[in-house]
């Protein structure tokens, strides 16, 4: 069997590449209806789905490229955490019960960002290695 170990920095921006999009998308259907309009939202949203929102957007734009991965990485995570605290928790002890899956897995996937990096494949990468 071959070296998986050869792949790992590359998959690993596979993975942050498509978490990223996946997390910016939750963003841009709460302030732009993109690609549709988010389920169950109040109109006009609270501000603090406005800043969730932007947090989704630009982190999720900035984990995207791999640019200043960890810093936004880290915000992105918080943010997750807080959202389960404050949105899913009280509905129920059970991520799968009180729909909470998604943002613990974003969560956890964010802060191993922070301690693995943005992987091959990323504009932190590519600044590092400029003389």
């Amino acid at each position: 069997m071959p070296n998986l170990d050869v792949w790992a920095p590359r998959v690993l921006s596979i993975l942050r590449i498509v978490t990223a999009l996946l997390f910016m998308e939750h963003g841009l259907m709460k302030l732009f209806h993109f690609p549709a309009a988010a389920p169950g939202l109040p109109s006009p949203l609270p501000p603090m789905l406005v800043a969730a929102a932007w947090i989704e957007i630009v982190g999720g734009a900035l984990i995207a490229l791999g640019l200043f991965t960890r810093a936004a990485a880290f915000v992105c995570s918080g943010e997750m955490a807080a959202a389960y605290f404050m949105v899913h928790a009280p509905q129920g002890l059970w991520p799968a019960l009180n729909m909470g899956e998604a943002a613990v897995l974003y969560c956890f996937v964010f802060l191993y960002l922070v301690f693995a990096g943005a992987g091959l494949w990323s504009l932190d990468a590519l600044v590092r290695k400029r003389p």
